[in-house]
């Protein structure tokens, strides 16, 4: 099969599109899926550079770990028997499984997204409806069950927190914002790096915006809460924001730290508001979390989140800034390493 590979650790142009790498193969609980869409995530750059090794099992030299497109084959079919046997054995479990070849599929996984074929958990896949083109499918997974995983699993948002995100026009920025809005945050509170991303977010719900290259973002946060802090914080940042974040926090406040792209070292910090606030702060990832637990948060958020917006009855979207061909990935990957996006970033295999 095709596949784009990292053929050493470098910047973009180690990205290669390659003929003659070895097709996955499913086991008894998996799919077999033709790409039709991958998105781009941060963890690609840092699994580019040599920073961030996948998982046991995953593909090392292969990247991504979200993707949409139609399954080709469903594993599970036996290897023993006559031809009429094997055929009744895989009509069944295909009736348990309720999944057939041509089903439109997408989901997550822990690498190598980025290949005309990938396996996926069955019970980790997802349909597509009708009505949601490849593109959109594959902007899903990551950012939606990151989003979920930090606001209701890290942080137990409640109706009428305050809620304060870092990186607000980032593709999990955008999907929390959203998530914030629909469990009843009181405020929505986003810190960008320009005044294109604070009108951005705040389209998607965000009741404050604050770009935090001009404004003295603690102080507004402030401000906006009426002095009271916020309840929730969900950080991709780290060091540059730390003191800011100890000080915007709430007597009880709960903050999540899902990245430190500013990096991971604190100069100088006055933790006695850990005490006196009596906070609580969580590190978080989702990319090495078991499969049981990858199962179940599936079923959470495809219950509380994908059914109720594709059959209308919770108002979401995805936003994808732009879409690029794979034949065009070292372009797609510069283009997320600008910084100058609001939302996800697509590669269409055509």
């Amino acid at each position: 099969m095709q596949a784009i590979v990292v053929s050493t650790p470098g910047d973009s142009s180690v990205l290669v599109l390659r003929n003659s790498v070895p097709k996955p193969a499913p086991s008894a609980s998996q799919l077999l899926v033709k790409v039709a869409s991958f998105g781009l995530n941060r963890m690609d750059i840092s699994q580019r550079n040599g920073a961030y090794p996948a998982p046991a099992g995953a593909p090392q030299d292969i990247l991504g770990v979200e993707f949409a497109g139609t399954v080709e084959a469903v594993g599970g079919s036996g290897s023993a028997g006559n031809e009429e046997e094997e055929e009744e054995e895989e009509e069944e479990e295909q009736k348990k499984d309720k999944w057939a070849t041509g089903d439109r599929v997408f989901g997550l996984i822990y690498g190598g997204a980025y290949a005309e074929y990938v396996v996926v958990d069955k019970q980790v896949a997802m349909r597509i409806p009708d009505n949601i083109s490849f593109a959109v499918a594959a902007s899903l997974p990551e950012v939606w069950f990151t989003a979920f995983q930090a606001l209701k699993l890290n942080c137990d948002i409640k109706k009428g927190d305050n809620v304060l995100i870092h990186a607000g026009a980032s593709g999990v920025g955008s999907a929390a914002v959203q998530l914030a809005k629909a469990f009843g945050a009181k405020n929505v509170i986003v810190t960008v790096g320009s005044d294109e991303k604070k009108e951005y977010c705040q389209g998607l719900g965000a009741t404050h915006a604050f770009n935090y290259k001009t404004q003295d973002w603690p102080k507004e946060v402030e401000s906006a809460t009426d002095g009271k802090g916020v309840d929730v914080l969900v950080d991709f940042v780290g060091a540059t924001h730390w003191n800011g974040n100890l000080a915007s926090l709430a007597l009880d406040g709960r903050m999540v730290m899902l990245a430190f792209l500013s990096g991971p070292v604190i100069k100088e910090s006055n933790i006695a508001s850990i005490l006196r606030k009596r906070l609580t702060i969580r590190g978080s990832t989702l990319r090495s979390r078991d499969l049981p637990y990858i199962r179940d948060l599936k079923n959470q958020v495809e219950e509380n989140v994908f059914i109720p917006w594709f059959n209308g009855t919770k108002t979401l979207c995805s936003v994808i800034d732009r879409e690029f061909s794979w034949h065009n990935i070292q372009e797609a990957h510069r283009y997320l390493e600008s910084n100058a996006s609001m939302g996800k970033i697509i590669v269409n295999v055509d």
